[in-house]
């Protein structure tokens, strides 16, 4: 298992436009995720847009969910989100992800997003193993 982060965000789509996403395993069972906030990533009162932070987690926790579940695609069936606090231009937001349970079918986790040592947002999800190729997709799954 490599312990350095790696760009996830390698094929044209929602989050590579929107910066990417580098990620790491931790263990089995727990995983780290980085981007740093740019321009492009605030709402009207220049801070992180919820949307955004939104789709971080989604993209993070997610690929958490995919190799938990040894590769195998993963969509998403809920994410609760909690809203926490605030980021900026130039910070550094970092997500931890913890599994805490694996099904045949689905995969339950939590999410902290941190920046700057405080917790700025936490969810918790549940996805849906598919027991499908990427392949059967289509284009961009």
């Amino acid at each position: 298992m490599s312990n350095k982060f790696e760009q996830i965000s390698l094929k044209p789509g929602f989050m590579k436009h929107n910066g990417g996403v580098m990620f790491k395993n931790i263990s089995d069972t727990e995983f780290e995720f980085k981007t740093t906030i740019n321009e492009n990533h605030l709402n009207a009162s220049g801070i992180t847009h919820g949307g955004y932070l939104s789709a971080l987690i989604d993209a993070g926790a997610g690929t958490a969910a995919h190799r938990s579940a040894e590769n195998a695609p993963c969509v998403t069936i809920s994410l609760d989100i909690k809203f926490i606090g605030a980021s900026k231009i130039g910070d550094e937001i970092i997500g931890k992800v913890k599994i805490l349970k694996k099904t045949k079918t689905l995969v339950f986790l939590f999410c902290e997003l941190q920046c700057n040592n405080k917790i700025i947002t936490s969810a918790s999800g549940v996805w849906k193993i598919l027991k499908i190729k990427p392949s059967d997709l289509g284009p961009g799954g």
